[in-house]
């Protein structure tokens, strides 16, 4: 996930939860400075950070102050709850927010609607990880690290806004051999079954080749059926995917966190999802890495966009293509940002698929470690050091 590099909390507290930022480097680096805080602006919040400026015709956003809460790692929608998105806290809670009538502010709507507290530790990059609604609504799954730091997907019957503690049932489970690169995110895709991203197992290099090894599940895509809960790999190559969406086209978008150097954007069209390689620990990014027996696949699909560890970069939030009404010079972009630079940026492919614009957005938060959208699909951002911010227009 994206926490080893994300020396994030302030001062000891930083140390102690350790870097949610999806491990951009294992090898020993020197911490990097943090990012500004967010700092409030007339009703607006916008930053810049001190070698960093915004785009010469303004800030393409303004970044709005929606709520704070602890740590802060997920936040969906639920589908027919409207007016309220759904709170994953990487501690173990899980609450339910309302909407406030200025459309972007959060409040609790009641006590914790789940609190696994006790099943889970934020040691390391563990924790919740991930939360996501069945597509009816009914079900809510939930992805964690267990107390011996393995991964677990469980889901809860849902009895209007109550979840049904005793309804627990495991979907899936998998060791994790270090304590890093646990991925863990889950999404309903366009199939209206689950998918779960996995990190390729932790420590650098994956020492045990486990990313391009069709036996195991770390490194991978993975679809779960809803029905009979089989899992089965889609997408292998991959180091840690910390956070991946699906687009209106059925495109599957996934930001994958790299080594020491590039950190990747990945999109497959709908049609050229099955049994993609993407190439790690043969590629980071597009560039050779490791050279060794069975690493590098011939037929890996490079980025469609990269960046190098450079002006404070570490680790790549992945987020999602909007297609929200409010932010016209944001439509079909996709969002992302580095948690360790702070810098809210996007890029839009062209028609071909390759890159055509890299937009900067002109507004740094702290931390972020999560892209979201409300029913609208308008965005906002989750920073580890507790803030929620709603993505608007300028001025």
């Amino acid at each position: 996930m994206q926490l080893h590099r994300r020396i994030g909390l302030i001062g000891v507290a930083l140390l102690v939860t350790g870097a949610l930022a999806g491990c951009g480097s294992d090898g020993g680096d020197s911490s990097p400075t943090a990012p500004p805080s967010v700092t409030q602006v007339g009703g607006a919040t916008s930053t810049t950070d001190e070698s960093g400026e915004p785009p010469a015709d303004g800030p393409l956003v303004d970044t709005v102050m929606a709520a704070s809460v602890h740590e802060p790692i997920d936040l969906v929608q639920r589908p027919g709850d409207d007016g309220h998105l759904w709170l994953a806290e990487r501690a173990g809670r899980i609450r339910r927010l309302e909407v406030g009538d200025d459309g972007a502010s959060l409040s609790p709507a009641g006590d914790y609607a789940l609190d696994i507290s006790d099943q889970t530790t934020t040691d390391a990059e563990r924790g919740l990880l991930g939360i996501a609604f069945s597509p009816d609504g009914g079900k809510l799954y939930v992805s964690y690290t267990d107390p011996a730091g393995n991964t677990q997907v469980v889901s809860y019957e849902l009895a209007g806004d109550e979840v049904i503690t005793t309804s627990r049932s495991v979907v899936f489970e998998q060791d994790q051999p270090f304590s890093n690169h646990n991925g863990g995110h889950i999404v309903f895709g366009p199939d209206d079954q689950l998918w779960l991203g996995l990190g390729d197992g932790g420590a650098a290099d994956d020492p045990g080749n486990r990313a391009q090894d069709p036996d195991t599940y770390l490194g991978k895509m993975i679809r779960i059926d809803s029905e009979t809960r089989d899992p089965e790999i889609v997408v292998s190559g991959i180091r840690n995917p910390w956070r991946f969406s699906f687009d209106t086209d059925g495109s599957l978008w996934i930001g994958d966190v790299g080594q020491n150097a590039v950190e990747e954007i990945d999109r497959l069209p709908a049609d050229g999802i099955e049994g993609t390689n993407l190439g790690w620990s043969g590629y980071e990014g597009s560039e050779p890495y490791l050279d060794g027996e069975g690493r590098r696949p011939d037929a890996a699909v490079p980025p469609v966009f990269e960046y190098p560890h450079q002006n404070g970069n570490c680790s790549i939030t992945g987020g999602f293509v909007y297609r929200g009404k409010a932010i016209p010079a944001l439509e079909g972009a996709y969002l992302f940002a580095d948690y360790c630079a702070g810098r809210l940026r996007a890029v839009r492919l062209a028609e071909d698929g390759t890159l055509d614009q890299e937009l900067d957005l002109g507004v740094d938060v702290s931390h972020p470690v999560s892209f979201a959208a409300d029913a609208g699909g308008e965005p906002y951002v989750l920073s580890q050091d507790g803030n929620i911010v709603r993505l608007a227009p300028p001025g």
